[in-house]
């Protein structure tokens, strides 16, 4: 197993442990036969008041899988609360969304009409380069190996991940950075995440489109799935993503008329 899987699974087995801890001060002595969905309801509503919807359903499934378990191996005449219809649906897992790709020249263009070499080269860098925007505010100068980019305690809870770029963005932001005159710990773009974001729906109202940064990351890895790379280049070097399940994910959806053309190009 990898470093970034053992990390994982710690992470998960800590949060079940926080959560069986709950669980046991909430109810305490009280018979497991004698919990209705109610009580869960309740149980669920008191310790996760803050949380994400995401966190909602991650802990609404770990008393599920605790109950099944108990029920299993346990004692068989125990029933599950949870499998009450109406929690189901209160914390039914989020059906993924399907989203339309951004088309390359649309891509091309807000690139071109950027009113600055900093915001055409943030632009490439998450079209181009597959980054997310926190990745690209993050960027210093020490971070900048020519065509690699290193990108320090990213996301995905490794050390560092490279990000490789072309020849001619790597040219332009070279050139960049000379002209900024930058110490090595310097950000390259020196703002917040709204200011970034503003960057990306400025550049695509230009364009008569709306586009958020995280469509251009999608852009990079659709652009070059649809045009021929290889999915585990898309998934392990461009999304930097620890599987390809969750490339899929990312991929846009495909049109009638884009199916036809690919059908076309193969067999008309």
């Amino acid at each position: 197993m990898s470093t970034t899987g053992r990390i994982h699974q710690k992470n998960t087995v800590l949060s079940y442990l926080a959560m069986a801890k709950r669980l046991l001060r909430h109810f305490g002595d009280r018979d497991l036969h004698a919990i209705t969905p109610e009580d869960i309801q309740g149980f669920l509503a008191q310790y996760t008041e803050t949380s994400t919807n995401h966190t909602k359903r991650a802990r609404f499934s770990f008393l599920n899988a605790f109950f099944n378990f108990v029920r299993d191996n346990i004692d068989h005449t125990v029933q599950n609360p949870c499998s009450s219809p109406s929690l189901r649906r209160q914390f039914r897992p989020r059906t993924p969304r399907s989203w339309k790709a951004v088309e390359k020249d649309v891509v091309d263009e807000m690139v071109f009409k950027a009113p600055s070499e900093r915001d055409r080269l943030m632009l490439e860098l998450m079209a181009r380069g597959g980054m997310r925007i926190g990745e690209v505010l993050k960027l210093t100068l020490a971070d900048v190996d020519g065509k690699k980019l290193r990108l320090v305690a990213p996301k995905s809870g490794r050390p560092q991940e490279h990000v490789y770029l072309p020849q001619k963005l790597a040219t332009r932001l070279g050139a960049y950075v000379m002209n900024k005159d930058l110490k090595q710990h310097d950000r390259l773009f020196p703002m917040s995440y709204a200011g970034a974001r503003a960057v990306v729906v400025r550049a695509s109202e230009m364009v008569g489109v709306y586009v958020r940064p995280h469509d251009l990351r999608r852009f990079a890895a659709t652009h070059a799935s649809r045009s021929g790379v290889p999915i585990e280049i898309v998934s392990k070097v461009i999304l930097r993503h620890s599987n390809l399940a969750t490339t899929q994910i990312y991929l846009g959806k495909v049109s009638d008329e884009e199916a036809f053309k690919w059908v076309e190009s193969l067999h008309g």
